[in-house]
C-alpha cells in the first residue's frame, strides 16, 4: 500500500470515528486532551503533509476497535494507545500549536458540562 494510500485511509477512519472514541474515553484516559490537540492539528491544512500522515495514523490506531491490548482491559487497555499516540506526540511537538490545544480545551470543557 502506498504512502499516500495509507493517509487517506488513516485519515478516514479518524474522520469517521475519532468523536465517538474520544467522548467514551473522557474521564478513563489522561491523554484524551492531547489527542483531541491532535486532532485539531492533523486536521489543520497549515500541518505539514508528514505530520499530518504521522498523526493520523496514530490517531486511527486509538480509533479503530482491533487493538494489542483490549481497550476493556481495566488499567492496561489503553497503554497501547498511548505509546503510540505518545511518539507521534513527540514528532509532532512543534506542530501542535496553542491554537490546538485550545480547541481541545474548549471541547473538553463542552462534554464534561454535557
Amino acid at each position: 500500500m502506498s504512502n499516500a494510500t495509507e493517509l487517506v485511509r488513516n485519515e478516514a477512519t479518524v474522520r469517521r470515528g475519532f468523536w465517538e472514541k474520544a467522548r467514551k474515553s473522557l474521564g478513563r484516559v489522561p491523554f484524551t486532551e492531547d489527542a483531541v490537540a491532535a486532532f485539531h492539528c492533523a486536521t489543520d491544512s497549515a500541518t505539514p503533509l508528514p505530520i499530518r500522515a504521522t498523526l493520523f495514523g496514530a490517531l486511527a490506531y486509538f480509533v479503530i476497535p482491533l487493538d494489542v491490548v483490549p481497550d476493556l482491559l481495566l488499567g492496561l487497555g489503553f497503554t497501547d494507545d498511548a505509546a503510540v499516540l505518545v511518539a507521534a506526540f513527540t514528532a509532532a511537538r512543534m506542530h501542535i500549536t496553542e491554537a490546538h490545544r485550545e480547541k481541545a480545551r474548549a471541547w473538553l470543557l463542552k462534554e464534561q458540562a454535557a
